[in-house]
């Protein structure tokens, strides 16, 4: 189908629309059909009249005949040539919800290069969960199960950064590995756990372990310090949409003073993310970045589910519809039709 068939078959749906939301479908398609030549912009006008105009018609009495009073006028706009490449954009901004969109323009998935970090190191393994089980090899796993997702959508460009070393040498590391990939965009994966205050003891498999049951979910972290903050929160916010969209609640407690010097701002209470200007990841990256706390290995019962190859599905697709809807906005807008 052609792009005038498709207009036509457009406007035959969309008179069916009482008049405010044919406006609304018409102006959300504009967007997607940009840009198109002024040959074709003719279809908006009468489709945003639509069946109103018919139904004058059909009322109106023959005209009587009459000399027109604006012959010259009327043969100016006559004359008149016509302007091509007229952008539908012209025809004013569309108020949608705050975050409705991302800010990232469109991107070409293949060329698009993302960095998924491996948070930790086997030299320093970051929490330890309930079962005793390193938070660097639950890292490890989700993000190759996330590579393998993204390349099969399409993301051929995506890199797995695996660092070595302790602590803040470690972080130095693999902020300058991903700063000369010339990454578009990094995702720095981690598994949470809870301040040492909150753990209890209990013992598993004859060792004495730690846990805590108190708090569970995921979160999504942005640092206002990031040269590209605006579409880091972007990202991040498409991210908290698609964990929420697959059932999982955010870990609410980094906004409550019981969390003490971990305690964070919330910048979408729907979605889950916080910002964390400190994080040496998210600051020092010349590149887009988000920190995505998978959920907690320090609750027994969320551990298990995040170690089974189901939650790791979930997640990986997750991020994977994130990233599509980040690089091509305008079908996103849309939604279901």
């Amino acid at each position: 189908m052609n792009r005038g068939e498709f207009i036509g078959v457009l406007g035959n749906i969309a008179s069916g629309y009482r008049p405010r939301r044919r406006a609304i479908v018409l102006a959300l398609a504009a967007m997607v059909l940009l840009p198109i030549e002024s040959s074709h912009a003719g279809w908006l006008s009468d489709l945003f009249k639509g069946s109103k105009q018919g139904k004058l018609q059909r009322k109106a009495k023959p005209p009587k005949q009459a000399v027109s009073s604006r012959p010259t006028a009327i043969a100016k706009r006559a004359a008149a040539p016509k302007r091509q490449n007229v952008k539908l954009a012209a025809l004013g901004p569309i108020h949608l919800s705050p975050g409705a969109l991302p800010a990232a323009t469109r991107c070409d998935p293949a060329k698009f290069r993302i960095v998924l970090d491996v948070g930790h190191t086997s030299e320093s393994e970051g929490a330890i969960s309930a079962r005793n089980v390193s938070e660097f090899s639950y890292n490890l796993h989700l993000a190759g199960r996330i590579e393998e997702k993204l390349k099969a959508e399409g993301f051929a460009e995506t890199k797995l950064l695996l660092t070595e070393g302790k602590a803040r040498r470690s972080l130095v590391k693999r902020v300058d590995a991903a700063n000369n990939l010339r990454a578009d965009l990094l995702l720095s994966i981690h598994h949470d756990s809870v301040p040492n205050k909150f753990l209890e003891e209990w013992e598993f498999e004859g060792k004495k372990s730690r846990y805590s049951d108190r708090f569970s979910g995921y979160s999504v972290f942005v640092s206002r310090s990031n040269p590209d903050f605006r579409t880091s929160l972007s990202f991040a916010e498409l991210i908290g949409r698609e964990m929420k969209a697959q059932g999982l609640d955010y870990a609410a407690q980094y906004s409550q003073p019981i969390m003490g010097r971990y305690q964070r701002e919330l910048l979408n209470k729907e979605t889950g993310v916080y910002r964390y200007d400190e994080l040496i990841v998210l600051r020092k990256t010349r590149m887009a970045a988000v920190l995505l706390e998978a959920g907690s290995i320090i609750i027994r019962d969320e551990e298990l589910q995040m170690g089974s190859q189901e939650r790791r599905d979930i997640i990986s697709s997750g991020v994977a519809s994130a990233m599509k809807t980040y690089c091509e906005p305008r079908w996103a807008m849309l939604g279901p039709i």
